[in-house]
C-alpha cells in the first residue's frame, strides 16, 4: 500500500548533524504513522522516534533525546529525522516504517511488530 525510501545517510565525526528522509509513495502518506529504528551490527532493531498520523505527537527513545527530531510533510509525502550532536553509538542503519492503525490522529506507535512497511534502510556511520 506504501512504499518508503530512505536517504540521507552516510559517514561523519562526531558532533555534526544529518537529516535523514523518508520519501514514502502509493496511499495518501496522511494516513500512516511513522517511525525510525536502527540495527547497528550485531544488535536488535530499536526505536529512535516516532511520530503520529496528525504530527502532533512524537516519541523519541532516552538515548537520542534532545538531539533527534522526528517530523513529517504530508504535502511532500516524506518524513524525517533530524539528527544533531551525533555519537559513535549512533552508528547504525536507519530505516523508516509506516503503518495503519484504528487508534485515532494522535496515536504514537513505537513497536516494530506493528509497522508492516518498512524502508530499505540507510547506514549512518559516526567516528569519533
Amino acid at each position: 500500500q506504501v512504499q518508503l525510501v530512505e536517504s540521507g545517510g552516510g559517514l561523519v565525526q562526531a558532533g555534526v548533524s544529518l537529516r535523514l528522509s523518508c520519501a514514502a509513495s502509493g496511499r495518501t502518506f496522511s494516513t500512516y504513522a511513522t517511525g525510525w529504528f536502527r540495527q547497528a551490527p550485531g544488535k536488535e532493531r530499536e526505536v529512535v522516534a516516532a511520530i503520529s498520523r496528525s504530527g502532533g505527537r512524537s516519541y523519541s527513545a532516552d538515548s537520542v533525546k534532545g538531539r533527534f527530531t522526528i517530523s513529517r510533510d504530508d504535502a511532500k509525502n516524506t518524513a524525517y529525522l533530524q539528527m544533531n550532536s551525533l555519537k559513535p553509538e549512533d552508528t547504525a542503519v536507519y530505516y523508516c516504517a509506516a503503518t495503519t492503525l484504528p487508534y485515532g490522529s494522535e496515536w504514537i506507535e513505537t513497536s516494530p511488530l506493528r509497522y508492516a512497511y518498512w524502508g530499505q534502510g540507510t547506514q549512518v556511520t559516526v567516528s569519533s
